[in-house]
């Protein structure tokens, strides 16, 4: 399982970096804004920075809603690093540009999804990556696990190569759970990650094994 981490941080990406366990970046305009990033020209140099910090792909998402807008943005992104993935709403525009660039060899990223029918539909574009939103689902009391569980199964049905990447991942037990249903990627905050470190049985162990250590000495 590759792991992601959600963020336009680039202290949290870096802490992530260090850990020795970052497969990549995602990123969106909203969380851009959360770091007082904004206006274009910002935005591409934050890119451009989140780049130089890691190794793997890193989603950049485009701005406009139709085809020929989400075409010139995305190959702008695309130029900006190799790792540059175009994130693409999942509308009928962003399929059609996501068929477009899949064919011109650029890799992307279909957002936004909440449904085995539009992972579906991504897939058959040739997307890169399908981004389910399981955090958002269980807002609505859906079960996004059950989601992820139904896109696994269709993509293994017919072999699809795009890679199941579970998105708006809030917690631990997301992730140890798309890991158990076969996400490929899981992408989400610095703090769910560390939580995957945390237990009290790992805390009083090596408080019991430093205690008996000391008073040997």
């Amino acid at each position: 399982m590759k792991f992601f981490i959600d963020t336009a941080n680039l202290e949290q990406i870096k802490e992530a970096q260090a850990l020795g366990i970052l497969d990549g970046v995602t990123t969106n305009p909203s969380l851009m804004a959360k770091e007082g990033i904004t206006g274009e020209v910002n935005i591409i140099n934050h890119y451009k920075a989140i780049c130089e910090l890691v190794d793997g792909d890193v989603s950049a998402e485009v701005i406009a809603t139709d085809f020929d807008g989400m075409v010139k943005e995305g190959e702008a992104l695309a130029a900006l690093n190799p790792q540059i993935v175009v994130k693409l709403p999942m509308i009928k525009d962003g399929v059609k540009a996501c068929k477009y660039f899949s064919s011109k060899g650029i890799k992307t990223n279909v957002t936004l999804v909440f449904s085995a029918g539009q992972a579906l539909l991504a897939a058959k574009a040739g997307a890169t990556y399908v981004s389910p939103f399981i955090g958002r689902l269980d807002d609505i009391s859906t079960d996004g696990m059950n989601l992820i569980e139904e896109i696994r199964l269709i993509y293994d049905n017919y072999g699809f190569e795009t890679e199941i990447l579970a998105a708006s991942v809030r917690h631990t037990m997301h992730i140890i759970n798309c890991a158990k249903l076969g996400a490929d990627v899981m992408t989400g905050p610095l703090s769910a990650i560390e939580g995957l470190l945390k237990h009290p049985l790992t805390d009083s162990g090596l408080a019991k094994f430093l205690a008996d250590y000391q008073k040997g000495n």
